[in-house]
């Protein structure tokens, strides 16, 4: 993969965490991710699963985050950063994250961003040590988020 062709820059799907991160720019986002999201922004090839905003306003809700707004005018920002677009709960997915070929925690927005991965051929981005050391079966692929 080169910089100088971004039809060859693989889709990125962002977890949860680092969706935020990535908005307040923490430092906890690695500068290999970090460099990895800017290339995928030049494409559009930076996902957020359906679940994710759902996911964002759970955390908000129980003070886990916090967003120093109201929690859809925040969502509504994340989303509309360059190079960011939001993937629908398709049939396919909603389905396949209760059929997976591998066992595999309850965690619902889990189990949806691990079906999304998949089914879009796209790359994981999380620090979930679950998550990537699940992705290491090569049902799916991940990249740490904090590296």
């Amino acid at each position: 993969m080169t910089v100088s062709d971004p039809a060859r820059l693989p889709l990125l799907l962002l977890d949860t965490h680092v969706l935020v991160w990535l908005v307040f720019g923490m430092p906890a986002l690695g500068s290999r991710a970090h460099n990895e999201i800017d290339l995928g922004t030049q494409d559009e090839n930076l996902l957020v699963s359906a679940i994710t905003p759902w996911e964002i306003g759970t955390l908000a809700r129980k003070k886990k985050i916090e967003l120093h707004r109201e929690t859809l005018v925040w969502v509504q920002a994340a989303l509309s950063l360059q190079g960011i677009r939001l993937v629908p709960l398709s049939p396919e997915v909603a389905v396949g994250s209760n059929q997976l070929p591998f066992e595999m925690h309850a965690d619902p927005a889990d189990r949806i961003l691990v079906a999304t991965a998949r089914h879009l051929g796209a790359t994981l981005v999380t620090a979930d040590r679950a998550l990537l050391e699940l992705a290491k079966s090569g049902h799916f692929r991940a990249m740490d988020a904090g590296l």
